[in-house]
């Protein structure tokens, strides 16, 4: 699943991670323990093995979000769709090995009615959500 074009809200960054694609995959899939490494997660919560069409929860920047794993390619790709109060999103995780470790690419869309009406502040905030998640999972894949 692509992450919608048209939405008021989307973002994609990428880094290099000094890291094999195995490693940066364990540190990203392990969602019960997000935050130890990235502070600004809230009691995620993962009930099942983590597979195309698994439902999991977290709380981050006050809001708990409902989620569902919609794409699954070990090591190469995880993507899932998120609801909150008024918001709903599509996020996906691209690793791509290169020489020395992975390149990790992350792209989001956001729509729904609240989003509309703060499209400029939730764009700003997206924007630096994503680079704090990146800059997080580095430190923790490379540990």
């Amino acid at each position: 699943m692509t992450i919608n074009q048209e939405a008021p809200v989307i973002q994609t960054k990428e880094i290099f991670i000094n890291a094999a694609p195995e490693k940066v995959w364990d540190v990203l899939t392990n969602i019960k323990n997000w935050g130890e490494w990235n502070n600004r997660i809230k009691k995620a919560t993962l009930k099942d093995a983590l597979k195309v069409g698994t439902v999991f929860t977290w709380k981050t920047n006050g809001s708990k979000i409902k989620s569902k794993i919609h794409t699954y390619k070990t090591n190469q790709i995880l993507g899932w769709t998120g609801k909150a109060f008024g918001a709903k999103a599509i996020h996906n995780w691209y690793l791509e090995p290169i020489e020395n470790g992975t390149r990790i690419k992350v792209e989001e869309s956001m729509e729904g009615w609240i989003i509309q009406l703060m499209k400029n502040k939730m764009n700003s905030i997206l924007k630096e959500d994503m680079f704090f998640w990146l800059e997080q999972l580095k430190r923790e894949s490379e540990k």
